[in-house]
């Protein structure tokens, strides 16, 4: 991180930190690089830079459970440096990487040069997951106590099969010993082969090969059992439809340690958007009925969904110009996680503080970080919004070196104006 200031004040600031019920508008102290008060100065304080807050909110920095930022591998669509610089933009201080890099995060020297890479950077902190089986295969088990102490902070096979149960209980079995959370993609690879759209109506009248619930919740029915076989902590990811919702429900109310989460994109949009074939919202999963999207905010306002991430897969321009089924999934969606969020409060569809929670204190509990919070003595990561700032979104002027959204065009309101991280302003409008 840039050289910071010893001490600044935020003054009157509206202070929003779900995590520590705080509501309320204060000011707040850092020295250094951590939050040494709140409300009245700490003794003897005096302020190297004082920032004046007084129309702004002041929340945590935001925990991105979920966004691939393409290295190492891919460096074609994008790198850590860009992606870092794009999420810091965007109040993102804290990121989760899956382990689906090239080469595959199965051993600690992956670990390692991720982590030096994003240091290098000086922008947010990038944390990853390991692989669940060796090179994803699905076949024979990582190492995952060494990738746990190399600093993963869980295993995952992300949407690649393990088609054998028996390696996936044992595979159970291992992170369970080690203390490690599981973090599943469900999808059956054969229930979904070749597929690109919601199974539905659409899909037919457009003559797409399409992707039923099933492939989604067979799977997480699958994994259910064997939770309660090992006792493990599994956190379900990127959750599309109704029956998957009630399926976590379920398992909550009978005790089993999961939790979720949902792409932003799916709170926004349906299949019904894919009908004019545009490429751009070609996702896995898919986009799914209106009805589903309903239940996917109420599962988020329920609290059957804990938290909301941006699923970021930037692109190479090349690989979304073929025809719809041809073209690669994903959305470079870590610039518009905040935004999307904040328009589920506009709209109604959730309270400020469950908003903010999902983006802030509760995927950093999933993943075991003392961050997403703003108590004393926390490092101070946050950022400042300006609520009534209305803008448009112009792909083109992403920092993102993925340029693919289908949201460019869509008019917002509410705006990081500052980022900071470790008490030094990494971004400034």
């Amino acid at each position: 991180m840039p050289e910071n200031i010893n001490s600044i004040l935020i003054k009157n600031a509206r202070i929003i930190d779900p995590k520590n019920q705080l509501d309320e508008q204060a000011n707040l102290y850092i020295q250094n690089k951590k939050i040494s008060a709140i409300g009245d100065a700490p003794k003897n304080f005096k302020a190297d830079q004082t920032i004046d807050a007084s129309k702004l909110w002041l929340i945590p920095g935001i925990v991105d459970i979920c966004a691939r930022l393409r290295e190492p591998g891919l460096e074609q669509k994008a790198d850590i440096e860009t992606e870092t610089r794009a999420a810091a933009s965007a109040g993102i201080t804290t990121i989760c990487i899956p382990p689906d890099t090239d080469p595959v995060i199965d051993e600690p020297a992956v670990v390692e040069l991720i982590l030096r890479k994003a240091k290098q950077a000086k922008q947010s902190y990038v944390y990853t997951l390991g692989a669940l089986t060796a090179g994803l295969k699905g076949e024979h088990l990582s190492e995952m106590a060494s990738l746990k102490q190399a600093g993963c902070v869980g295993v995952s096979n992300t949407r690649y099969p393990i088609n054998n149960p028996l390696i996936l209980r044992r595979a159970f079995e291992y992170a369970s010993t080690y203390n490690i959370t599981v973090f599943i993609e469900a999808q059956d690879q054969y229930l979904s082969e070749d597929g690109c759209a919601h199974e539905g109506a659409i899909a037919s009248r457009l003559g797409l090969n399409s992707i039923p619930y099933a492939a989604e919740t067979a799977p997480i029915a699958q994994v259910l059992e064997l939770i309660r076989d090992t006792d493990i902590r599994v956190h379900f990811g990127r959750l599309s439809c109704t029956r998957s919702i009630e399926l976590i429900n379920e398992a909550k109310a009978s005790g089993l340690k999961v939790t979720a989460d949902v792409a932003a994109h799916q709170l926004h949009l349906t299949d019904m958007d894919i009908s004019s074939f545009n490429s751009q919202y070609h996702v896995i999963p898919p986009l799914r009925s209106q009805r589903d999207m309903e239940a996917l905010r109420r599962g988020v306002a329920e609290g059957t969904i804990s938290s909301i991430c941006s699923d970021h897969q930037p692109h190479e321009p090349d690989a979304k110009l073929a025809p719809f089924p041809a073209t690669e999934p994903g959305i470079s969606g870590i610039e518009t996680l905040l935004p999307l969020t904040l328009k589920l409060v506009e709209n109604n569809s959730l309270p400020l503080n469950t908003a903010i929670a999902s983006i802030t204190c509760n995927p950093a509990k999933v993943l075991g970080l003392n961050t997403g919070h703003l108590a004393i003595g926390q490092t101070a990561n946050l950022c400042l919004i300006d609520p009534e700032k209305e803008w448009l979104l112009n792909a083109d002027d992403m920092l993102s070196h993925g340029k693919n959204t289908p949201f460019s065009g869509w008019h917002f309101k509410g705006k990081v104006v500052q980022t900071m991280i470790e008490g030094n302003i990494v971004f400034s409008l």
